[in-house]
Parts: structure tokens; C-alpha cells; sequence
């Protein structure tokens, strides 16, 4: 009894001293406190600048917006002296409306400047000839239009193209005035060139606050309608690929540009610009 009395009070003291150990042995866990707390750290600023667009992470290359080393177009020359002659009768014909085509010439798109003088009708022709008394060059008075050069009336290449103009085909209208179907094409030919000059020279600085722009395959309406079934249509679509670019101002309906050309990225950038 004696033994057992004395082995479990060793134990106990071989307890006490292994948990006075522990604790001076073990580390803390309790963190101490700092005396003055630390500032919470800024609030991080939402930045404004525009993020891009993830379908189009760059922009597209294109032609017209490479930077050129040209400074800038010339600075236009001062104008000639202006001419009034002092000699002779008061000229009859009006050729204010002219100008002299010579490149060379001083006084070349210059209008109403003095410097063309009328001189006849050449061969008995029905077009007046003029000269530009500076640089001695003469040219006839439609130079530069759909009747230059040609012995045919007026009055039947205006017949024509109103035809043209009116949806006529062209071996119809050919048939109609009895010509030949190559003149009426190529007259059709030069005077879609006089009619992009004269758009191109009234139809700028348009200001619109709508613009609709959308390319259109003109097969499509063939297909709604009937007359070309789908696999028709997909093998012409495939062989000769002609889209129809056209913009217009959908408050005034005014057609700004109209193009025709293939579906691709150069073309959109070209007509693009030709909106712009």
C-alpha cells in the first residue's frame, strides 16, 4: 500500500512539472496588440479609359488611313492676272463657263478669266470651237462631256440614255433607234463617268445625324420571289460574288454613296472613306 501511495504521488509531481515545462517551452499564440493601429490600405481607383472590344482587340489595317509622307496637299497658286480686252467690238459669245484643259497653261481651271476667245465652228460642225489666247491651244466647247467627239445628235444620245434610264435594256434600245448594242454601251459607260463627276462634285459636305449603310447580294430578290431556287443561287453566289454597297440618310432619303463590289474587308474600308 505503502509503495503504491508513494509511486502515484511521484507521478503526479512528474505531471506538474512536465505542464510547468510545456507552457514555458510552447510558444504563444496570442498576438500582442500594436499600440496604434495601422490605416487601411487606399481603396483602389476605377479607371475610366475605355476598354477595347474583345471580338476586335486591334484595328483593321486599311489602305486610305496609312500615314503618308506627303506634308499636306500644295498650297493653290496665285491667280493669273485677269484678262479684258480693250481693242476691237465687244465679244458676242459667252465663254465664261469654260476654262483652258492645257496643263501647261497658266490660266488651266481658271473660270471666266478673260483669256478664251470663240472661234467658229471647225469643219461646220454643230460645236464651237475656243481658244486660250495665253497659250494658243484650241479645243472644242464639249470637251470634257458625253458629246465629244461624236458626229451623232444630241438629241438621239439623250433619247438613249433616257431609255437606258428608264430600265430599257440595252439590245431593246439598241433595236428601238437603230444602233449599234456596243455604242449604246459605251455611251451608257461615259455617262455613268459624267454622272459620278457631277455627284461627286454638288453631293459633298453633307450633314446628316443618321447614316444607314448595308450591302445587299441583288439575288436575293430572285430568290425571295421564285424565280431562282437556293442551289441556284449558291453556285452563282459562289462563281461571281457582286454585292451591292449602298448608304443613305434615313431622315431626307438621300442616297449618300452606292458601290458595287466584293464582300471583303477592303471594300468595306474603301466605301467606308467614300461615306466619310
Amino acid at each position: 500500500m505503502v509503495a503504491d501511495l508513494f509511486f502515484s504521488q511521484l507521478v503526479l509531481v512528474a505531471l506538474v512539472w512536465l505542464c510547468l515545462m510545456l507552457q514555458w517551452a510552447w510558444p504563444s499564440d496570442i498576438a500582442v496588440c500594436p499600440t496604434t493601429p495601422e490605416p487601411p490600405p487606399p481603396r483602389p481607383k476605377r479607371t475610366r479609359e475605355p476598354k477595347p472590344f474583345a471580338g476586335l482587340p486591334h484595328k483593321p489595317h486599311c489602305d486610305a488611313c496609312e500615314p503618308t509622307t506627303d506634308s499636306g496637299p500644295p498650297a493653290p497658286s496665285a491667280p493669273p492676272p485677269r484678262l479684258v480686252p480693250t481693242r476691237g467690238r465687244r465679244r458676242q459669245v459667252d465663254t465664261a463657263h469654260h476654262f483652258c484643259p492645257n496643263p501647261d497653261c497658266a490660266y488651266r481651271g481658271w473660270v471666266g478669266w478673260g483669256n478664251l476667245r470663240a472661234n467658229g465652228h471647225p469643219n461646220g460642225g454643230p460645236w464651237r470651237q475656243l481658244l486660250c489666247v495665253v497659250c494658243r491651244h484650241y479645243f472644242l466647247e464639249t470637251l470634257g462631256t458625253l458629246f465629244h467627239g461624236k458626229r451623232t445628235s444630241v438629241d438621239l444620245i439623250v433619247r438613249v440614255i433616257a431609255c437606258l434610264a428608264e430600265g430599257l435594256g440595252i439590245r431593246g434600245t439598241a433595236r428601238v433607234f437603230e444602233v449599234d448594242p456596243n455604242t449604246v454601251l459605251q455611251w451608257l459607260v461615259e455617262a455613268a463617268e459624267q454622272l459620278r463627276a457631277f455627284s461627286r462634285h454638288v453631293l459633298h459636305d453633307v450633314r446628316v445625324r443618321q447614316v444607314q449603310l448595308d450591302e445587299l447580294f441583288a439575288l436575293l430578290s430572285a430568290v425571295k420571289a421564285g424565280e431562282v431556287n437556293e442551289a441556284e443561287a449558291i453556285e452563282r453566289l459562289e462563281r461571281s460574288p457582286q454585292w451591292v454597297w449602298a448608304a443613305m440618310d434615313p431622315e431626307s432619303k438621300l442616297l449618300l454613296a452606292l458601290d458595287v463590289g466584293d464582300r471583303t474587308l477592303a471594300m468595306a474600308q474603301r466605301f467606308i472613306h467614300h461615306v466619310a
